[in-house]
């Protein structure tokens, strides 16, 4: 599968909102906080078009938020090397959605509100990650791993700077 780096659509967010609204409805107070995270997050940010969701979840309620998303057609794919993560694969692939369940007090959560946050706050960083994403995105058109290893290493420099400073 070709990867496609498209100019910020305005539908993102209200994608979002739907994803949000259905997660929300099946998890309930499970959920301690839903965030639409990922380049789809950042105002007038060029993304792959596939809205980045995480759920926050205590760690004593993970396997309830597993049935409860199994029940409203999510599959659940493991942590997928990242522990305290949980992806989950949409049977309905509309909107195109990744759906992640953090557990509270692991790093990944706070890890993807921190880069989103850096993003919209800084116009010159995410015209520079976007600039990086167009370019990956060209020289690993069929190789989604090159393509999120090569842009790895500019997340991990935003949060490391964020972190010494």
């Amino acid at each position: 599968m070709m990867i496609s780096v498209d100019p910020y659509d305005h539908s993102w967010a209200r994608s979002y909102q739907l994803i949000r609204k259905r997660v929300r409805g099946a998890l309930g107070d499970i959920a301690l906080a839903i965030e639409h995270v990922g380049s789809t997050a950042v105002p007038g940010l060029a993304a792959k078009p596939i809205i980045d969701v995480d759920v926050l979840v205590a760690r004593g309620r993970l396997r309830e938020a597993i049935r409860l998303l199994d029940e409203i057609g999510y599959q659940h794919e493991g942590d997928l090397g990242i522990p305290g993560r949980e992806a989950f694969r949409s049977r309905d692939p509309s909107p195109a959605h990744h759906l992640y369940v953090c557990i509270a007090g692991t790093p990944e959560w706070e890890r993807h509100l921190r880069f989103r946050d850096e993003l919209r706050a800084d116009p010159s960083l995410a015209a520079a990650y976007a600039e990086l994403k167009r370019t990956l995105a060209a020289r690993h058109a069929g190789d989604r791993d090159a393509y999120t290893v090569a842009k790895s290493r500019f997340v991990a420099r935003v949060l490391g700077e964020r972190r010494t400073s």
